[in-house]
Parts: structure tokens; C-alpha cells; sequence
């Protein structure tokens, strides 16, 4: 139940419900396809600008949004109470890199392609400022959530942030550079010391993380780590807490 949860889930889950409600609002904000459409003519649409925001905020954040805001984190964790199971991320990790890699390349030929002649947009195809406002995109809305809860159902926990987003690889590469520049930042941070070996951790991390192994070996870095903090409110032994600092 919800009010068993400690404070800072429930807070948590509260913001992921509320970005989950406003997808009608917000989904040509965050889409793929917008940011092409535009592209291919001479048009900076919202999402780009979005999604460098993203990355920029990973330089600090890691990968924040996608624990605390995104909407379709919602949806995972609700097909989550039909398939639970860890997702196998030898499998899996490496597609979205697939699909990243040749759809960022286009976005960026016909950016630059644009030259001078790119001219900013951000209601591209959302007139409105609404992204569902008219019952024909309604189609687009559930096409997405439903895809995004399918493949979550069929793979595991939080599938599709493993397999088919878009906006991941711009947090992780986000972080890897704040890292690499050795930038102060949220992360998580253990003591072994205290770690009782109960894999609650691991049995209670969203993106299938072997949360346990990496306090024993005292490396709680990962790409995949979308600091929702679950690891830390579920561990009675205090053995993991969140800090901001350089790694």
C-alpha cells in the first residue's frame, strides 16, 4: 500500500502520477518524432531543447528525470504489478543505444543541414500548446503507452527504459561527462560496513540492478541507476544514503 511507503516515495510516485496525467499535455514536448519532423524542415522544435536540458541536468543529476518525472516511468511501474521480474540487461541494454545512435545522427544532419536558415519552433506540430487536442491524436497518445506498458509487461521491470527510449542516452552520456570533468553531483553512496547481505536492495531496484553487489564492492556508479532512491529507503541498516558530491 501507498501509505506504507516512506515519505520520499510517495512524494516520488505523487510527481510521477501527476507527469503521467499531464502525457496529453507534455508528449510532443518529449517526442522523437516532432524533433525530425522539424528538423527536416529547418525547424528546432521543443523536444531537442528538451532533451538538451537533459543532458545538461545529468552533468549533476544523472539520470533524475527518469526516476522522478518521466511519465512513462509511471507506467512501467504499473505494469510492474503484472510482471515484476528483473529484466536481463546483457539483452537488453544495447538497443536503445541502436536506436539512438542512427535517430540522433538524422536529428543532427538536418539541424546543421538548416544552417542558418533553422528557425525555432517550440509549438511545432502543438499549435495549442497541447500535444492531444483533437480526438484523432488520442490514437498517437495510446499508441505510445501502450507500447511503452507492453514491452515493460513482456521484458520486466521498467523494460522500455532499457530498450527503446530516446532520452536515456542523453542523461547517461549527461553523466559520464560530469564525471569525467569530475563535477560535483547527486549519487548514491554505501558504507559495506554496515550491509547486512539481505538483497533487499536489489530485490526493490526499478532498472534490475545488483544494487547488493555494488555496495559490497563499494562502487554505487551506474548508468543505469535513475536515483529513485528505493535502495536507500528500503535498507533498515542505513548501509546506502544519498550525497552531492564528485565521484
Amino acid at each position: 500500500m501507498t501509505k506504507a511507503l516512506p515519505g520520499r516515495q510517495r512524494v516520488r510516485l505523487s510527481v510521477l502520477f501527476l507527469s503521467m496525467l499531464l502525457f496529453p499535455i507534455t508528449m510532443n514536448y518529449l517526442s522523437p518524432y516532432v524533433s525530425i519532423d522539424g528538423a527536416v524542415g529547418g525547424i528546432l522544435a521543443a523536444s531537442p531543447v528538451v532533451f538538451a536540458v537533459q543532458f545538461i541536468s545529468a552533468l549533476f543529476f544523472g539520470r533524475l528525470f527518469c526516476g522522478w518525472i518521466c511519465p512513462a516511468g509511471m507506467l512501467q511501474d504499473v505494469a510492474a504489478g503484472i510482471n515484476n521480474n528483473p529484466i536481463n540487461r546483457k539483452k537488453t541494454d544495447w538497443i536503445k543505444w541502436a536506436i539512438w545512435i542512427p535517430w540522433f545522427g538524422t536529428l543532427m544532419f538536418f539541424l546543421l543541414k538548416a544552417g542558418a536558415s533553422l528557425r525555432f519552433d517550440p509549438l511545432h506540430l502543438t499549435e495549442s500548446g497541447i500535444s492531444v487536442d483533437e480526438p484523432l491524436k488520442y490514437i498517437t497518445y495510446f499508441s505510445v503507452v501502450f507500447l511503452f506498458l507492453v514491452i515493460a509487461v513482456f521484458t520486466g521491470r521498467r523494460g522500455s527504459c532499457h530498450t527503446i527510449c530516446w532520452m536515456a542516452p542523453f542523461m547517461i552520456l549527461g553523466r559520464n561527462l560530469g564525471n569525467f570533468l569530475h563535477l560535483p553531483g547527486l549519487r548514491l553512496q554505501a558504507d559495506s560496513t554496515k550491509c547486512s547481505n539481505c538483497q533487499v536492495c536489489t530485490t526493490n531496484c526499478p532498472m534490475s540492478l545488483d544494487v547488493n553487489g555494488m555496495v559490497k564492492v563499494g562502487k554505487m556508479e551506474n548508468p543505469e541507476c535513475i536515483l529513485c532512491g528505493k535502495c536507500v529507503d528500503g535498507c533498515s541498516k542505513k548501509a546506502i544514503r544519498f550525497v552531492f558530491g564528485k565521484l
